[in-house]
């Protein structure tokens, strides 16, 4: 009887732990498969087959320059993440995350500091940032974060202290003895104020992009023939550059759109004339 009393314990032991832990496993995988839900709805096939043929190009030309799988994972994770946040999507964050710091790691084996210190001390956190807002201001028609336009002061403003920081940073970089000093801080500073207007879903954060892409496009150039191990790397800030036009043009029509939805909106109602609202169009 003891005996058999032990044996029901056990098989009541056994069958909680499947109940309470099969319980979260089933519940995790509702989670998960959700979160892919979400993310892949809305998708057209022209940007489908842009971000798989991105990192096919990315990994083919890697595998035949012979580059480092850290080079390559990081070139992968970084052009996902950037047709991600071009497509509107938090998850983009996650592989920036990624990104950030093997970047930074490739970084300091080229000796570029402004870039590994633009990656650990300020990317990293932001990323982190940057999920948490966008996951606050998504729009549930489109499944995408909604875009803002900086009023003509406040660009006026933000390329002027952008030239300031530039000089002043540089002046750093060079003392301390990095390469292309100038170049490096250009690419440091702007990085800076486009990842601040990233984070507040400003489209003119593109514009900034596509500068700092160019720049740092031809930084690795310089460290692809000089020997290094990078072109994963370049390739990556090649494949930013192209996108930074793509997503910008984008992001600009979308933008177009809504306010010519708010201005038909405005439009007061004539007599005998439906409104916009009246019409059905918007429910």
């Amino acid at each position: 009887m003891a005996q058999d009393n032990i044996y029901i314990i056990l098989w009541t032991r056994k069958s909680l732990y499947g109940i309470i832990y099969g319980g979260k496993y089933v519940k995790r995988r509702c989670i998960v498969r959700q979160f892919f839900k979400t993310e892949l709805n809305n998708w057209k096939i022209p940007e489908i087959i842009w971000l798989c043929s991105s990192v096919f190009i990315i990994i083919s030309l890697s595998i035949y320059w012979n580059d480092s799988i850290i080079g390559i994972i990081a070139a992968v994770s970084g052009v996902v993440y950037v047709i991600l946040t071009g497509k509107g999507r938090p998850s983009g964050y996650i592989f920036g995350v990624v990104n950030v710091l093997l970047y930074a790691y490739i970084s300091l084996g080229a000796r570029y500091y402004g870039e590994v210190m633009l990656n650990i001390i300020y990317y990293l956190p932001m990323n982190f940032v940057g999920w948490f807002v966008w996951r606050k201001n998504m729009d549930d028609a489109t499944g995408e974060v909604k875009k803002k336009r900086l009023s003509q002061r406040s660009a006026l403003l933000i390329f002027g202290g952008t030239l300031v920081a530039i000089f002043l940073y540089g002046e750093v970089l060079k003392y301390l003895g990095g390469n292309m000093a100038y170049m490096d801080s250009m690419s440091t500073v702007i990085s800076v104020v486009a990842q601040i207007l990233c984070v507040k879903r400003y489209i003119e954060q593109w514009i900034l992009w596509i500068v700092v892409d160019i720049v740092t496009v031809v930084m690795w150039i310089f460290a692809f023939f000089n020997g290094g191990e990078s072109v994963a790397t370049l390739i990556m800030w090649s494949l930013y550059t192209v996108n930074g036009f793509i997503i910008y043009f984008r992001w600009n029509k979308d933008l177009n759109r809504q306010s010519a939805d708010l201005e038909f909106a405005a439009v007061p109602i004539s007599e005998g004339k439906l409104s916009y609202y009246d019409s059905g169009n918007i429910k």
